[in-house]
């Protein structure tokens, strides 16, 4: 009988997800915690949603700026150092052999069978750089148009999670009850969210859902003790 052909499937999309978890896990949190320290210090749920959406623009748009800069930060950094190993590779051509049998000695690898590599890497320069960038620096190309993606994904992720928590405030001018289903709808969304999470990440789901549970709640009880002190 013919067996069939093993197809391995990895995750590649480890950028976004990050992103995504980086601004649904702020958005979130950062929003339930402002609304129920307001709750805690007695205000309306007119304040509580003016002061959560005013919130949720502030954070999203610094959050899409920090990404965007971070992102373009790294695509600078590998392109110094593509420069740097490129001039190293056409001017020091024996030290980077050197610096290629060391990453392969790691590996047990002898210098005289890491000659065949080498000379394929004098054929072909940029892939000898390649091979530096990731192997000796540890860089990975960057995706082109990653700053903006990155910033349009964390901005938009926390605008989503921060309206979660701000909902039952909208609904209701009873603030208590606005609170009680804010914490209930907003705990829920981050286990939906850590458990969803945790598919990509390779934990389990119920271990993921109950780390950003943990996380969430500890952050909005926070804000809202040290609310209900000060106005106390």
């Amino acid at each position: 009988m013919p067996r069939k052909p093993h197809i391995e499937r990895h995750f590649t999309a480890s950028d976004t997800v990050r992103d995504l978890v980086l601004g649904m896990a702020d958005g979130l949190t950062v929003p339930f915690a402002l609304a129920a320290g307001l709750s805690g210090a007695a205000a309306g749920s007119r304040v509580v949603v003016i002061a959560g959406i005013a919130e949720i623009a502030a954070g999203a748009i610094a959050m899409g700026l920090g990404g965007y800069l971070a992102a373009r930060g790294d695509a600078d950094h590998y392109a110094a150092e593509r420069r740097r190993e490129q001039r190293e590779v056409a001017e020091l051509a024996a030290r980077e052999e050197e610096e290629v049998a060391q990453i392969f000695a790691r590996y047990g690898l002898s210098r005289a069978e890491c000659e065949p590599i080498l000379a394929g890497f004098r054929r072909n320069p940029e892939a000898w750089v390649d091979f530096m960038m990731r192997f000796e620096l540890g860089l990975e190309t960057p995706e082109p148009g990653r700053a903006l993606r990155s910033a349009l994904t964390i901005g938009g992720a926390y605008v989503l999670g921060g309206l979660v928590p701000l909902i039952p405030y909208m609904l209701t001018t009873s603030t208590r009850t606005a609170l009680l289903a804010s914490s209930a709808c907003t705990l829920a969304a981050l286990a939906v969210f850590g458990a969803v999470k945790s598919r990509f990440t390779g934990i389990g789901m119920g271990r993921g859902a109950v780390q950003t549970v943990l996380v969430g709640g500890l952050a909005s009880a926070t804000a809202y003790v040290l609310a209900r002190l000060i106005g106390g």
